[in-house]
């Protein structure tokens, strides 16, 4: 089993910056894809970015492309998520999701295939 814990979220302006944090603890963190999501209320939980196991290769979604960067530190079991640039409407939970790397498996954008989830982390951006 994996266990996730976010941390890092708050309150920011508008043009401001946070870094997530996902702690994980468990299997060993580098034989899993990884993954940011978030989820306003009232909305479903859409991908943000994600990171395959050794990092090489990462994915963003087009609302953060040029403003977030995923990364991930082996050595600390944690994978970040540095956003630029807030806008309001980044304003979410945001959640680290873990699934196991399978040889010939594409990465997932998907939500309901990820295995393992942190209880989220709350991000606002003012105006």
């Amino acid at each position: 089993q994996v266990q996730l814990v976010e941390s890092g979220g708050g309150l920011v302006q508008a043009g401001g910056s946070l870094r997530l944090s996902c702690a994980a603890s468990g299997r060993t963190f580098s034989t899993y894809d990884m993954a940011w999501f978030r989820q306003a209320p009232g909305k479903e939980r859409d991908f943000v970015a994600g990171i395959r196991r050794a990092g090489q290769s990462t994915y963003n979604t087009d609302s953060v492309k040029g403003r977030g960067t995923i990364s991930r530190d082996s050595a600390k079991n944690t994978v970040y998520l540095q956003m630029n640039s807030l806008k309001p409407e980044d304003t979410a939970v945001y959640y680290c999701a873990a699934r196991p790397a399978v040889v010939g498996r594409s990465y997932s954008h998907t939500a309901y295939e990820y295995d393992y989830w942190g209880q989220g982390t709350q991000v606002t951006v003012s105006s």
